[in-house]
């Protein structure tokens, strides 16, 4: 762990939010291994100078030698009392970056990805840049966290797949930051989302792992009734039919008893529950409950909808409702490409393969033009 990465721990904030230079440079000495020689040579100042300062025996009066000491020691300078533009500026950005990342994942769950990929990657350079010039104050560190894992979902909406791996990295470089902070529910939030770009990339085992994790460490029931249906969908493509089958279970047992529709509402674990049935061999189940579950009138993102459909033509293909699988892909593959969701198409294609050659004809050509477009 690079020494300046400390700035960001849960001991360095209760250093820094005394504002007390003495105890501050003790840590800086501290987590560098520095003694007080060497400190002082860092600084421009003697031993006999930095003892005095670290025992509250000399202070720094002018602003030129606090905001000298700062920078040396990559502090922001409001910590030692120096309000000046660039802690205006960093302020400004924080409090942009807490509006860009909100508003970028509503405008993905509302089926508009490209727009939040749009928003974060400015967003993410910026921060990136900001701590590559050895700025790691914990509020950026907090914000560029939670933003790469923003980036990556929303590139793992607008990605096809064989370019999934990239979202998974992104969402991955978010768990270089979150340990920093010791909060169980950020971890888990970013191992929970990291877990589903890599399910979706193929690396299912993984997926499991880290989404085991999430929900070993989610801090309450709201934040584990966030994973579980997650896990459930990476186990059936795992094919491990008994913990698919204990976290469905599971996952009924706790949505009854918190309010999460927010993100797992009923006909979206209807597709979870029918793509693990699928997967974990228990087709006549999902059979049935295609055809004698109620129509859900549950209104969901526009993704969801599409990806519902797909699910369920295939459970209809395996019926022999071949009538009924091309009016649902039929819909599948014009909403995708009004939603722009080239994975989706490529599940199309596959579920259309060997049965229905128009319908694979009118995905790849839409898929064709989806790549021409993002190439340009």
């Amino acid at each position: 762990m690079h020494a300046q990465w400390h700035w960001a721990t849960p001991q360095a904030q209760l250093v820094l939010a005394t504002g007390d230079l003495a105890p501050i440079l003790r840590f800086y000495r501290r987590v560098h291994g520095l003694n007080q020689t060497e400190l002082g040579e860092l600084l421009g100042y003697d031993k006999t100078y930095i003892s005095a300062l670290e025992l509250g025996k000399r202070s720094l009066d002018d602003v030129g030698s606090r905001r000298r000491v700062c920078e040396y020691l990559r502090l922001p300078p409001h910590v030692l009392g120096v309000t000046d533009v660039a802690g205006t500026d960093h302020r400004a950005m924080v409090q942009f970056g807490e509006s860009t990342v909100r508003l970028a994942e509503i405008a993905r769950q509302s089926g508009h990805a490209a727009e939040a990929v749009s928003e974060l990657w400015p967003l993410v350079a910026r921060l990136e840049a900001r701590v590559e010039d050895g700025h790691t104050e914990r509020d950026v560190l907090h914000l560029l966290a939670r933003a790469r894992v923003g980036l990556g979902v929303a590139l793992g909406n607008v990605l096809p797949e064989e370019r999934l791996g990239t979202a998974a990295r992104w969402t991955a470089k978010s768990l270089d930051l979150v340990e920093y902070f010791k909060e169980p529910a950020l971890t888990s939030y970013a191992l929970r989302m990291h877990g589903n770009e890599l399910r979706k990339a193929r690396l299912v085992g993984a997926a499991v792992e880290r989404l085991c994790r999430a929900a070993a460490l989610a801090p309450d029931d709201d934040t584990r009734a966030a994973v579980l249906p997650l896990l459930a969908r990476a186990a059936g493509a795992l094919g491990n039919g008994e913990l698919f089958d204990r976290v469905m279970r599971e996952t009924e047992d706790l949505l009854s008893s918190v309010d999460h529709t927010s993100l797992f509402n009923p006909f979206s674990l209807h597709e979870i529950r029918l793509r693990g049935l699928i997967a974990t061999g228990q087709v006549d189940t999902a059979i049935r409950l295609v055809e004698h579950s109620p129509v859900l009138t549950t209104t969901v993102a526009p993704q969801w909808r599409v990806i519902e459909l797909v699910t369920v033509a295939h459970v209809q293909l395996l019926a022999d409702d071949r009538g009924g699988a091309v009016e649902s892909l039929d819909i599948a593959v014009r909403e995708a490409v009004v939603q722009r969701l080239p994975h989706q198409l490529q599940r199309i294609m596959r579920t259309a393969t060997g049965r229905l050659p128009e319908i694979h004809d009118t995905a790849a050509q839409a898929l064709d033009r989806m790549r021409c477009e993002m190439a340009a």
